[in-house]
């Protein structure tokens, strides 16, 4: 069997402080000299371990004098813009993303109407975010209804009560709210932006998801959300090719910030 290398156990130990918080987000990794005295490392293990730790997007590394490496924690930005690097690696269309979602988005609504504490952690939270929805449609905000319909949508995914689904469907959340985004922007722009009526049909669906939510309805909150997003996700991808694909670059503003300072 392969000996672990000792550059690959000076980067689990760092690796295993950021996971914890022992290096906290936007800190500074030791300096070299302090790694070497700590660990008893060569300089060219310490700068592998780095290298390491960097490729993984752990830390980033500044050069000069003024330099250091910085803790970046993972984020669900970066989960949702590695999966799109890797969709669109895979030519994967976007309605492949939105079915995705289909299955995926009202299993989580179904989990926040069974919550016991719903009323309390739950539907507060869901609230803003359509009170948000309601006041752009009424002002006719075009350029807010689209952020704010993407706030009930990620509200619901991240209050399920799971954290394992927050994860891997708040990646999915993620990357389908940059394309959604990118789209609104274009059809602000060009003014095909859905008609006035097929919008409070939307603001009336995400009403009665949060009625049935409050009122425990796990079944019927998961069917309604699910016929919903059928309709919805029509929008993003009126007036394109069915095999449009995903766009990793759309992502890359989210994750752009923490990773490259």
């Amino acid at each position: 069997m392969r000996q672990p290398r000792v550059a690959d156990l000076l980067a689990d130990t760092l690796r295993s402080r950021i996971l914890r918080g022992e290096l906290p987000d936007g800190s500074l990794l030791p300096k070299q000299s302090a790694l070497l005295e700590e660990f008893g490392v060569s300089k060219l293990a310490a700068r592998e371990a780095l290298r390491i730790l960097e490729t993984e997007g752990l830390i980033t590394v500044r050069r000069g004098n003024t330099g250091g490496s910085v803790v970046h924690a993972p984020k669900r930005d970066s989960v949702a813009y590695m999966l799109a690097l890797v969709l669109e690696s895979r030519r994967t269309a976007l309605p492949d993303v939105g079915f995705a979602l289909q299955q995926i988005e009202p299993f989580c609504a179904s989990l926040c109407a069974q919550r016991p504490d719903r009323h309390s952690a739950v539907v507060p939270a869901l609230r803003r975010a359509h009170e948000s929805l309601v006041h752009a449609v009424e002002t006719g905000d075009e350029k807010r209804a689209t952020p704010a319909s993407r706030e009930f949508h990620e509200a619901i995914v991240r209050l399920c009560g799971n954290e394992t689904l927050f994860v891997v469907a708040g990646a999915l959340e993620t990357l389908w709210t940059a394309q959604e985004r990118d789209w609104s922007e274009q059809a602000t722009r060009t003014g095909s932006f859905p008609e006035p009526a097929l919008r409070r049909r939307a603001l009336d669906e995400h009403a009665r998801v949060l009625t049935l939510i409050e009122e425990g309805d796990a079944d019927g909150a998961a069917r309604l959300l699910r016929d919903h997003l059928r309709t919805a996700q029509k929008f993003p991808t009126t007036g394109v090719t069915e095999d449009l694909p995903v766009q990793a670059t759309l992502l890359r503003p989210l994750v752009q910030p923490a990773e490259r300072p």
